[in-house]
């Protein structure tokens, strides 16, 4: 193919067609079985043999036998009520691709074409992996657990996700350390209720998980090296539910957030030693327990994200493609893909100008169609060029 973009702007109303279809028919989490089947459908109208897999994921291979790429696209929305008004929103009570998944998704299937429609070009294998659950940060992990990277063998793995607030068809291409890892945590003290005017009978969680506040806030500034981060957040905290009266109990809600590895496990180590030790020495007792639902820390492979770049900037000119060392505290469960074989991760500007306003996960984010052929064109040549390096 001599221009996967030309090919791509040609496509460009089918690509609006498949987002609006998509944006308005939003699921959440991982059962989004609407939207699987819609694109397993479509693949098999562009001549692919496509399977179910990790619950509601889809892939299918598209290329000949030799070293594997994988392009990925989430399929899940946002448990929100789109206030976009569009005249394609959601038709979906309670849920809207305010994150921009839809667009990934039409993208996608869109380089599924075009890599179709020139497969006899292509030097190896290049494998489609549509993810459910990214938001839930559940979707990747139950598509690696059932075997993604292998019939054939993954060796290096591609994303792009759009921004709302980014310019327009501008392509970020990012190396090294990338998004935070994210780690939900509940603490839960006990003591003894008793009435307030009498606090010498109980013992007050309330005190008790107030100190365990202050002394985690101390991670970050005593026990972390300088320029290390380990962002511990607390995001709710509840007890009791009068005014004169201590109660058994208090419960307090947090985030963990860094972007190495060893500190998050720190981190993980040190919290609960805290909450039991400071409980413990007030007479009350604490449990910490962490979600199931997490990311790790994404670290982009330098060699794939410079080879992605330099395959950019042969369909793109070279302002329009930036290569960038820069960490987001935001998290990516494609994390658990680039923990696993190198991985390049992109982001696709999709403001709709000046007049952009409002970023990811806002009722009324919208984002810019003209991205869709950029995205489509940048996956498709990222995932060829790719092949014809690495023979």
């Amino acid at each position: 193919m001599d221009n996967y973009f030309e090919r791509a702007r040609e496509l460009a109303p089918e690509l609006v067609k498949t987002r609006r279809t998509i944006h308005q028919n939003p699921e959440i989490g991982m059962d989004v079985p609407k939207t699987s089947k819609y694109v397993f459908d479509q693949l098999v109208q562009l001549g692919y043999e496509p399977r179910y897999i990790g619950g509601t994921g889809v892939t299918a291979t598209v290329g000949r036998p030799g070293k594997t790429i994988l392009l990925r696209g989430d399929m899940d929305a946002l448990p929100i009520n789109e206030e976009s008004g569009l005249p394609f929103a959601s038709q979906n009570p309670g849920a809207a691709h305010c994150c921009g998944h839809d667009l990934h998704t039409a993208m996608l299937l869109g380089a599924a074409k075009l890599l179709k429609e020139n497969e006899a070009q292509l030097k190896g294998t290049v494998k489609f992996m549509f993810q459910p659950g990214e938001e839930v940060l559940m979707g990747a992990r139950a598509m690696l657990d059932d075997g993604i990277l292998e019939t054939p063998q993954v060796d290096a793995a591609m994303g792009i996700h759009v921004n709302s607030m980014v310019p327009c068809g501008a392509l970020i291409v990012f190396h090294g350390p990338t998004s935070a890892s994210s780690d939900s945590f509940t603490i839960t003290v006990h003591g003894k209720g008793c009435h307030g005017s009498r606090p010498y009978e109980g013992i007050d969680p309330i005190a008790i998980i107030c100190h365990i506040h202050t002394a985690l806030q101390q991670l970050q500034a005593r026990e972390l090296e300088a320029g290390e981060i380990g962002v511990v957040t607390v995001g709710s905290l509840h007890a009791g539910t009068v005014n004169n009266a201590i109660p058994s109990e208090a419960v307090m809600k947090g985030t963990i957030r860094t972007f190495n590895g060893e500190v998050r496990d720190m981190l993980r180590k040190r919290i609960p030693e805290i909450c039991e030790n400071i409980a413990k020495a007030f007479r009350g007792t604490a449990e910490v327990e962490f979600a199931s639902r997490y990311a790790i820390p994404m670290v982009c492979d330098e060699t794939v994200a410079s080879q992605v770049r330099d395959s950019l900037t042969q369909i793109f000119p070279p302002q329009q493609v930036r290569y960038l060392a820069k960490k987001f505290p935001g998290a990516e469960d494609f994390s658990f893909v680039a923990d696993k074989v190198p991985t390049s991760f992109v982001v696709l500007g999709a403001s709709i100008g000046p007049d952009a306003i409002y970023g990811q996960h806002h009722a009324k984010v919208q984002f810019n169609e003209k991205c869709l052929p950029v995205g489509a064109a940048a996956y498709a040549q990222a995932a060829a060029q790719w092949l014809e390096n690495n023979q």
